[in-house]
């Protein structure tokens, strides 16, 4: 998690993110390290992913290895 999510800046949602349908997460440009959070809870927590893990991630959610859970 990242401590100060403030000093963050360039969050983005994904063109695959819309409306209602539970894909609610945003990625900051621009870091050393990808900051992401949950768009409907923007002063909440941050998670922190090094690149390669940040690969591995959206590899393994492309793959179905993951699914998407509602962010309510």
């Amino acid at each position: 998690m990242v401590t100060s999510e403030r000093a963050i800046t360039g969050w983005y949602k994904s063109s695959y993110s819309g409306g209602d349908q539970g894909e609610c997460l945003e990625v900051a440009r621009c870091h050393t390290r990808i900051p992401v959070r949950d768009s409907k809870s923007t002063p909440g927590p941050t998670l922190t992913f090094s690149p390669a893990g940040w690969t591995t991630f959206v590899a393994a959610v492309k793959d179905g290895h993951l699914t998407a859970a509602s962010c309510s």
